[in-house]
């Protein structure tokens, strides 16, 4: 067990994980999740909120089992390892608001910082122009970094607030497996209170198991190694250290060869599935993004990890993701594959200048 725990936080256990990610990934794509979009945990969280009736976007609604084998998997080996720590921290608000925006920068490029990874291996050159925000933005986050930002230190909580993300999946596997329905309205339509897609990305998905254990795995896998997409990129920025972003680089590469020998790698700018090739709000986009996870500390996938090893902070960045999903369907934020919305670029501008004040305004105490 020992020699097992110093591996993975190696870096040769970085791109284990990097490698394990792009593998599967595709493999869900091809057993049934939307293309280009095996592991996406903007879009999962956006499906998530449509199923719980946040926004009534009827093609994307369901509760995406990944992202509860995410937390789940992030759990089991916290406590097998002994790394279930209950901890919070302070600006519970600026933390809720992050994870909006973030979620409405990655809805106008339309994924967030995993899925421009696993789009580019798939042969979207649209996604490089989000990679290239996506790097502006955590740049940017950096800038703020140094000039003392900071949301507070987390110390320790009870132990009930450990376990409120990890119960509130496994709530949502009750209800993914239970779909309880109230009943339908004059014109056939479901009255929820837990909403499917009958078509479009919601309704694409592989089989519940295989998502499940998929997402179990990598939890599991990512919590050992810290794996973070935006961790990656900062630390090359910051300290020129490619212990984190080697695991990104073995993401793309297994990525792209599961791709190619599945026949999903698809090069072009046009016609990739779930995407559009508006370069400049791409770009913009993921700059919202980059900027809101950084300051947050982590990718989304990472926030959902540490919220399964018993973070508060992480948790409540992760539920203004799933607020901010709804919100961005039900004032029409949100890109289509015909290009960003009449009001996304608006959405990104008021986003970077909130979080921008955020930047500026929140100091840690030692630095004032």
């Amino acid at each position: 067990m020992a020699s097992i725990g110093r591996f993975f936080p190696s870096r040769a256990g970085v791109i284990f994980t990097g490698a394990a990610i792009g593998i599967l990934a595709p493999i869900l794509v091809k057993q049934g999740n939307p293309g280009n979009m095996g592991v996406c945990v903007a879009c999962f969280s956006r499906d998530i909120s449509g199923a719980l009736g946040l926004h009534r976007a009827a093609a994307v609604q369901y509760i995406r089992p990944e992202i509860i084998g995410f937390v789940l998997g992030s759990l089991v080996a916290a406590l097998i390892f002994k790394e279930f720590r209950p901890r919070t921290g302070s600006s519970p608000i600026a933390r809720f608001l992050l994870g909006m925006f973030a979620m409405v920068g990655a809805l106008v490029f339309m994924g967030c910082p995993w899925r421009a990874f696993l789009r580019l291996s798939g042969g979207d050159w649209n996604a490089l122009l989000g990679i290239a925000g996506l790097a502006a933005g955590i740049g940017l986050g950096i800038v703020f970094l140094r000039k003392g930002f900071g949301m507070g230190r987390s110390h320790p909580a009870p132990m009930a607030l450990g376990w409120v993300a990890p119960l509130m999946m496994i709530g949502l596997l009750v209800l993914l497996v239970a779909a309880p329905q109230f009943g339908r309205d004059a014109a056939g339509s479901v009255t929820g209170p837990i909403f499917f897609s009958m078509k479009g990305p919601g309704s694409q998905h592989a089989r519940l198991g295989l998502s499940l254990a998929v997402g179990l795995l990598i939890g599991f896998l990512a919590q050992r190694s810290r794996f973070c997409t935006v961790g990656a990129i900062r630390d090359v920025i910051l300290m020129k250290n490619m212990h984190l972003f080697s695991g990104v680089l073995a993401l793309v590469a297994a990525a792209g060869i599961t791709n190619f020998f599945l026949g999903q790698f698809h090069a072009g700018f046009t016609g990739q599935p779930l995407a559009h090739n508006n370069g400049l709000w791409n770009f913009a986009g993921m700059v919202l993004s980059g900027l809101a996870f950084t300051l947050a500390g982590g990718c989304p996938g990472r926030q959902v990890f540490l919220s399964g090893e018993g973070d508060g902070d992480a948790a409540i960045f992760v539920v203004g993701m799933i607020v901010g999903a709804g919100f961005a369907h039900n004032f029409n934020l949100a890109s289509s594959a015909a290009g960003p919305s009449i009001y996304g670029p608006g959405a990104v501008i008021v986003g970077l200048i909130v979080c921008a004040v955020l930047g500026l305004t929140l100091k840690e105490k030692a630095a004032q």
